[in-house]
């Protein structure tokens, strides 16, 4: 029974819930169809003195496609459900009539589902797009009639044989966000408060760290009325590249990024140690995260002082080679600078 009161909302029961919702990596098993058996069969029709072989070849097997959708956002379908079969390929019939082949089993994934084989430990695909389609088992081929082995030397073969298995893998789904800019930092840094002011997003936002559970996507319109998806990374700590915290599990997600921007806490106790710490486990995770096109922001600047807050901005522009943008998702100061450089950027970086 789920712990119920206050005490609830501070459990990990909570946070298991949220995460069971959001699954982003999954294991599976797909089986294609088998072909269907050639039979031994024989013209005996009346006025046909020699009627022969007449045994049809079996139908072939149902492949096993994943194909993306906009109407799923995780792989939480794939938690209750871990086996995926074709049909199998109908055997042949007399009168040389061939077998009826299985239909391919269409298995709808989120657009930003990678496709690995466990097996050979081999990339197999990437489903980005809405109608895009992987064949990641293919059906075996039928077996064939008597009919094929007919020769001068064998005029009444007796010979069929059976269809052939189809294609069994074992396979990892990991699914990346389809996201131009990710906003990454320490817990509390203020990246739900940021998304929220810059779009519609509605992410949950509290005064105490590791508020954001799961990755959270917001659309952020641009002067020209398109729509930028940002997404909001839940906060990194020390270790988080080797299983500290929550943000490891969803790091993933910010390596489809184009942009990224680095949201530091300006009432920190240590703000520069906080980028530096960031910027140590991106590196530990993905070394060509630091290649990235990336935006430095001092978040909260309106609850610091203007003589420490210019300090920090000296400090981390000096360290980073890079300007700071003095922010404050709060209260919406220095958003539209940052929100043009943004856009700045994007239209510079590939």
């Amino acid at each position: 029974m789920a712990p119920s009161g206050p005490a609830r909302w501070g459990s990990r029961w909570v946070q298991e819930t949220v995460l069971m919702q959001f699954i982003d990596l999954v294991q599976i098993e797909v089986q294609a169809g088998r072909g269907g058996d050639g039979i031994v069969a024989f013209r005996r029709e009346k006025f046909v003195p020699a009627g022969g072989p007449a045994g049809g070849d079996g139908g072939r097997g149902g492949d096993v496609i994943l194909e993306a959708t906009t109407n799923l956002q995780t792989l939480l379908d794939f938690k209750y459900k871990l086996c995926f079969k074709a049909g199998d390929g109908r055997r042949g019939g007399p009168k040389n009539r061939t077998g009826a082949s299985a239909s391919p089993l269409l298995v709808k994934v989120p657009c930003g589902t990678e496709v690995h084989d466990l097996g050979s430990n081999t990339w197999l695909g990437d489903l980005t797009t809405a109608g895009q389609q992987l064949c990641v088992a293919t059906g075996g081929q039928g077996g064939f009639g008597n009919t094929r082995y007919l020769s001068n030397r064998n005029r009444a073969p007796e010979q069929c044989t059976n269809g052939h298995p189809g294609q069994q893998r074992q396979l990892r789904l990991e699914l990346k966000l389809l996201a131009e800019v990710g906003l990454v930092g320490c817990p509390n840094a203020g990246k739900s408060t940021l998304i929220r002011a810059l779009s519609a997003a509605r992410p949950k936002v509290a005064d105490y760290p590791f508020t954001t559970l799961i990755p959270n996507l917001g659309v952020v319109r641009r002067p020209t009325g398109d729509g930028t998806v940002f997404a909001d990374i839940p906060g990194l700590i020390q270790g988080a590249a080797m299983g500290a915290g929550l943000g490891h599990d969803f790091l993933r997600h910010i390596q489809r990024t184009r942009l990224l921007v680095h949201l530091v806490d300006a009432t920190a106790a240590d703000p520069h140690r906080d980028a530096t710490v960031l910027l140590g486990e991106l590196a530990a995770y993905d070394p060509t995260l630091l290649d990235r096109p990336r935006l430095l922001a001092l978040n909260k600047s309106d609850a610091v002082d203007a003589g420490r807050l210019e300090h920090l901005t000296t400090l981390l522009t000096q360290h980073f080679q890079q300007p700071c943008h003095q922010i404050s998702a709060i209260t919406g100061q220095g958003l539209e600078p940052l929100k043009q450089h943004v856009w700045d950027r994007l239209a510079t970086c590939t």
